[in-house]
């Protein structure tokens, strides 16, 4: 049972979103970080976004903070990075509709494309691969295609998580909604602890920028 502090500090971020109720906006920069993937469908490769926020949230100490928002069909979860504040969000909707609650996230709590990132696996990377894109296509990743839709805008960096491409075409889909083999396994803690590390990275760098310098470009791997 998780200790009345915060239990309570829960049930009042869950209060606060049902009556339409945001904190104030803090001193410094806002983001949003949308883990990307299947609701009900932990473990499985195109889920990899979700557990990569998973991972987030551990680190910033808000594993047991998540509240539903109805409003966007999602969990949601508020961390401090320094003078920044991080919305943590998992979607609802299946993979295809996660630009929905990705968008109407973004509209409630006032952020902007470029403000928003998408954190989702990666077909054209070996698994253990990451890469930070920012902005361009989806790439044929349809959570992507939908956040772009949605947001009507490709300017969303995306932090790109390796999965591995099956060299016959015809299983794509099965390796893409499968779970990870007990080999994958052991390579995604560390996996999971360089990809936060990367977008925590990127997030202080930019957070750091005065409101001119918030144009992006470029990618960065690991």
């Amino acid at each position: 049972m998780p200790p009345l502090g915060r239990l309570r500090a829960t049930l009042w971020l869950s209060r606060t979103m049902s009556l339409g109720v945001l904190e104030p906006r803090p001193p410094g920069k806002r983001w949003l970080v949308a883990g990307l993937g299947n609701p009900g469908l932990p473990g499985t490769r195109h889920s990899v976004g979700l557990a990569v926020l998973g991972q987030l949230a551990q680190r910033l100490g808000v594993a047991d903070g998540w509240a539903r928002d109805r409003r966007c069909a999602a969990d949601l979860a508020l961390a401090a990075l320094g003078d920044a504040q991080l919305v943590l969000l998992r979607p609802r909707r299946l993979m295809n509709a996660n630009g929905r609650s990705v968008a109407r996230a973004a509209e409630l709590f006032g952020l902007t494309a470029e403000e928003v990132y998408l954190v989702h696996d990666e077909l054209d990377k070996p698994l253990g691969k990451l890469a930070l894109k920012l902005g361009g296509s989806s790439r044929g990743h349809n959570g992507v295609r939908s956040c772009i839709t949605c947001l009507n805008s490709n300017a969303m960096p995306r932090l790109r998580v390796g999965i591995g491409r099956p060299t016959h075409p015809d299983t794509v889909q099965a390796h893409v909604l499968g779970c990870f083999s007990a080999a994958e396994q052991e390579l995604l803690p560390p996996l999971l602890e360089r990809a936060t590390d990367l977008l925590l990275d990127h997030i202080r760098e930019r957070s750091q920028r005065p409101p001119s310098g918030l144009a992006i470009s470029g990618h960065v791997s690991a």
